[in-house]
């Protein structure tokens, strides 16, 4: 069931995972929730068919939105930026492109950010879940670079040591700052 969620996420280049297993439990006739994949089977069941079906694309896909990722942290270090989602566990494609959390006291200094770089952006709103069951809406600022779309997620300083639930593993969202950012792209071209 968790390759059928996977081929269903992979065919969508959506990242619905619990949509995914309703769908693939439908499919398939899988009635027992007990037996269903949790979030993190699934997105490992997606990250070895994108290795096997898409190879050596994937893996340049991959490192050029770590690249993307790298550059925009570089352009709001100020906020000290990390980087969290499917570019970072590697099953990320061009049309999801990257997601960073930022850390500032008001929003609008990540706006005038923005503006000072003259960068176009989109603002929404979007509800992060936190450990308790705490949910918060935080404003999230969206661009593009070059051709991958940008997510910019403006937390409050305290969420550094708080960070929101990640909806795959829902623990703690830490990320990776640029540091291990760069790590990732010397070991992925050390490994093509």
């Amino acid at each position: 069931m968790a390759y059928e969620a996977a081929r269903l996420l992979a065919d969508a280049g959506g990242a619905e995972l619990d949509r995914a297993r309703r769908k693939a439990a439908a499919r398939l006739g899988l009635g027992n929730r007990r037996c269903w994949p949790d979030n993190a089977e699934i997105q490992q069941a997606l990250l070895q068919q994108q290795r096997l079906f898409n190879g050596a694309g994937h893996a340049a896909d991959l490192a050029e939105l770590r690249r993307q990722a790298l550059a925009a942290m570089q352009a709001f270090e100020a906020f000290e930026p990390r980087l969290v989602g499917p570019a970072l566990d590697g099953t990320a494609t061009r049309e999801q492109g990257v997601d960073l959390l930022l850390f500032a006291d008001r929003p609008e200094d990540v706006v005038l950010s923005l503006l000072e770089q003259h960068i176009p952006w989109r603002q929404s709103d979007e509800a992060f879940r936190y450990a308790g069951g705490e949910q918060q809406t935080h404003p999230v600022l969206t661009f593009i670079a070059g051709e991958v779309p940008v997510s910019l997620a403006v937390l409050p300083p305290q969420a550094r040591r708080n960070p929101p639930l990640s909806p795959v593993s829902e623990q703690p969202e830490r990320g990776a700052g640029p540091a291990q950012v760069r790590a990732l792209l010397e070991a992925g071209a050390s490994a093509l």
